[in-house]
């Protein structure tokens, strides 16, 4: 006996097109794109958060409207303005700043705080004079001399931050006026008082110890009314000289 045997077919069900569009993962994924690229329009094309104002504050010498057009000129949308560099080009065009505080302040504005530097002394050199702050950044020419201000003479283009805060120490514990300080040398102060004789300091030796030694001499052996001839007081060593010798 033959017996018959039929070829089973396993039919696959042809998936449709139409199928694809109810999975609900690839759904999801288009659902996830349209939000993605809705949200990079709104962030960064949209108007809504390009730059339309800016506020400048604490502006004295700067120019304001300046500031504002070099921020304008380089930024365009809140959430991509670069305010590192912005902030470097403005220190670097407006020496005069010491400091920027920028703010984004949703949707459309930014907030800028400008803290200009303030001198603390004049430095000067072949008779140029310049305003120096407290951190012995060189800002800001002046056209000429002030009578009102420390002087700082100097044959180089920089005042060290060390000899600075030297300087200003002199200046403010003295009680005689000084009307300049001549840096010499890094082991060298002159200055020069307002009375026409001069102190020489050394930087580099206890600072503490010469001012002490200066008010001690200037109330027992150098009063005022010796001092008429009196040209220098030299501190820089152990052993303090007095030209003309006063006793």
């Amino acid at each position: 006996m033959k017996y018959k045997y039929k070829k089973s077919f396993r039919t696959k069900k042809k998936r449709s097109v139409f199928n694809i569009f109810k999975n609900k993962f690839f759904l999801l994924g288009c659902l996830a794109s349209t939000v993605l690229a809705g949200l990079v329009y709104l962030f960064i094309f949209s108007p809504i958060f390009q730059i339309k104002n800016i506020a400048v504050l604490g502006t004295e010498k700067t120019p304001e409207q300046e500031i504002r057009n070099i921020i304008s000129d380089n930024t365009k949308n809140i959430f991509l303005s670069d305010l590192k560099e912005i902030d470097r080009m403005l220190c670097q065009k407006y020496p005069q700043i010491a400091k920027i505080d920028m703010e984004r302040v949703l949707p459309d504005a930014l907030l800028v705080q400008i803290e200009e530097r303030k001198p603390v002394a004049v430095f000067s050199k072949n008779e140029d004079y310049f305003f120096i702050d407290k951190e012995a950044v060189i800002f800001e020419r002046i056209s000429e001399r002030p009578s009102e201000m420390l002087i700082i003479k100097s044959e180089r283009d920089i005042v060290q931050k060390e000899q600075l805060d030297q300087i200003l120490k002199i200046n403010s514990e003295l009680t005689i006026p000084i009307e300049e300080i001549l840096i010499v040398s890094e082991k060298r102060l002159n200055a020069k008082t307002s009375e026409g004789w001069e102190i020489y300091f050394n930087p580099e030796r206890d600072l503490d110890w010469q001012l002490e030694e200066l008010d001690i001499l200037l109330k027992e052996r150098v009063p005022f009314e010796k001092r008429g001839a009196l040209e220098y007081i030299d501190l820089r060593f152990e052993k303090i000289y007095i030209y003309p010798e006063h006793r």
